[in-house]
């Protein structure tokens, strides 16, 4: 089934993200040709500054650049954005202030991957950026639907988790494995029913036969946008049983 919707997807923060969430979408979407895929624009600017530094340590303001994107994927024709990064989200309320398009919040995708994992309410980890956390982006938010959140203890954020975005980012995600692996376990012990992976470049890093060992079900804020994606392009199509929307 075709569809005439265009997404555009704010990208860049990181590229290997961008280009992940764009595997993914591909192939969430149940297509048998081409012409059965989401038509889709990337801006793909990894000058965008740090999200994290602007946030907690006075750095250089990305808005200029999210604006720039913004405006650029307007004239390309799209009718919604989304944005593979969830540290960005701290500038959702500005952006969509700032664009007449509506884009699609990660933690509202989130909190619907929840629910289709069957986990409703309860203690739920949430696996991010320093930035993230600080700015209550998951807890405020999934508070609203029942979820209480917790965080890794700030050891866990300093020593495993932000090293370990960083090697993403740089190229080397066989080093990120096991510092992440180990932090999610730490929040299961801590309480967790489910780890949502709340930075993009995490789930590059954890892959899903990792799930077991973890013991809760792992949510990929990559995949989930991807399914927000689909059912914003796809209305009809979301309204049908979920495993429609499911590769084949």
């Amino acid at each position: 089934m075709a569809s005439h919707r265009r997404l555009g997807v704010l990208g860049g923060m990181g590229p290997l993200a961008s280009a992940q969430f764009m595997c993914r979408l591909t192939e969430l979407t149940p297509a048998r040709r081409d012409q059965d895929h989401i038509p889709t624009v990337l801006w793909s600017d990894p000058r965008v500054p740090d999200r994290t530094e602007a946030r907690l340590h006075g750095g250089a303001d990305p808005m200029p650049w999210f604006a720039r994107g913004l405006e650029a994927l307007e004239a390309a024709g799209c009718g919604a954005v989304v944005i593979p990064c969830n540290t960005a989200h701290g500038w959702h309320a500005t952006m969509a202030a700032a664009s007449r398009l509506p884009i699609l919040h990660i933690v509202d995708a989130a909190a619907a991957d929840l629910r289709r994992r069957g986990v409703e309410g309860g203690p739920v980890g949430i696996l991010g950026t320093a930035g993230t956390i600080a700015m209550g982006l998951y807890q405020e938010r999934l508070a609203a639907r029942g979820y209480a959140c917790l965080s890794p203890a700030p050891q866990d954020l300093e020593g495993a988790v932000m090293p370990a975005i960083a090697a993403v980012k740089a190229g080397a995600v066989r080093d990120a494995h096991d510092p992440l692996v180990a932090a999610a376990k730490a929040l299961v012990r801590a309480g967790a029913r489910a780890v949502v992976l709340a930075c993009t470049e995490i789930p590059l890093a954890i892959r899903p036969e990792d799930e077991a060992p973890v013991g809760v079900p792992l949510v990929d804020t990559i995949d989930a946008l991807a399914r927000a994606a689909l059912a914003w392009a796809r209305p009809q199509a979301a309204r049908r049983p979920a495993g429609l929307l499911e590769p084949s």
